[in-house]
């Protein structure tokens, strides 16, 4: 790999210099890495990169330079792999450390002690299916503690942010409509278009690569991503995080897995074991939405799980109920 021109693409980005001596440190201990099984920095098999990083947590290492570098590499490179399996990595990572910091602020440092007694909360860069241990402890005890209904108004706002500024956009583009149907028929359009535009280009949505296959469902799929209208709500089913494999798989179980995108779940769905942590976990997932539609309708909006894989369905099905102004 040229080396030089990797370095001169992070200082075009405007990575400081101290900042890059410290990624390309990183970059360098994992290349000596793969070196040691005859591997390039080009050709890391699937597994690799989750591989060192869970050995770095082990070794009581921060993993997060060499996630940061190989944010950048896998661009560099145009390695697709490498940024999907980054993301599987990386997604949801901060949930529980912001539920930590949450419970405290609304309900005391005692409360929140006594619900993580004894919890370690995993670093960035452990394996994501080891995190659902933490999910079934953590979530039943904050049940016990406080209650179902204080529980959910702790995770309806969700544990992880998303970005604003494209939601501020659609703001724009749902005011110029006036029309919460036709907005929604707007952004189901262009949704397709960028699936579309992704499986021209081989380029990923988010972690998952785009087939006609995947289009075609996503199509028929009225309430995939933004939604459909139904009376006073927006009914919205969340496109599986890993679709192609959702489309492949026989068993409703592995379904489930592939569907959601919750690190704190998956790996307790994949072992059958989802019925041990509490469905209104979900109420998080559901923040997502929240988080959407608040800047949509500029106030607050209420939106709840209709159904998870923790129900035992095969996506996530949620609803957004609409201000009476909008309705």
């Amino acid at each position: 790999m040229n080396i030089e021109a990797f370095q001169e693409y992070l200082q075009e980005k405007e990575i400081s210099e101290t900042d890059r001596e410290d990624l390309f440190s990183e970059l360098t201990k994992f290349q000596a890495y793969l070196k040691s099984e005859e591997i390039q920095l080009e050709t890391i098999p699937k597994g690799k990169i989750q591989e060192y990083t869970e050995k770095l947590v082990k070794e009581e290492n921060s993993a997060l330079n060499i996630i940061r570098v190989m944010f950048s590499l896998a661009t560099f490179l145009q390695k697709h792999d490498y940024t999907i399996e980054l993301i599987d990595i990386i997604e949801s990572y901060n949930a529980m450390d912001n539920l930590y910091l949450r419970l405290a602020e609304q309900h005391g440092e005692d409360i929140r002690d006594r619900i993580f007694e004894d919890i370690h909360i995993p670093p960035i860069g452990s394996d994501p299916d080891k995190k659902p241990e933490i999910t079934k402890k953590v979530i039943k005890r904050l049940e016990d503690e406080v209650g179902v209904e204080k529980t959910i108004d702790i995770l309806a706002p969700c544990l992880h942010g998303r970005p604003i500024e494209p939601i501020k956009k659609d703001r724009e583009d749902f005011l110029q409509s006036n029309n919460i149907d036709e907005f929604l028929k707007i952004k189901k359009t262009e949704f397709i278009e960028r699936l579309e535009k992704h499986k021209e280009e081989g380029t990923p949505e988010y972690a998952q690569y785009i087939d006609e296959d995947v289009i075609t469902y996503v199509k028929n799929k009225p309430t995939i991503t933004p939604g459909v209208r139904q009376g006073d709500k927006i009914i919205v089913t969340k496109i599986p995080y890993k679709m192609r494999d959702f489309l492949d798989a026989e068993d409703e179980r592995l379904k489930r897995y592939y569907s959601c995108y919750c690190a704190w779940v998956r790996g307790a769905i994949r072992k059958g074991e989802e019925k041990e942590i509490s469905a209104n976990f979900c109420n998080c997932s559901a923040g997502f939405f929240k988080q959407y539609w608040d800047v949509i309708f500029d106030q607050p909006v209420k939106v709840e799980p209709i159904e998870t894989p923790l129900t035992e369905a095969l996506e996530c099905k949620f609803a957004v109920h609409i201000p009476e102004k909008f309705l």
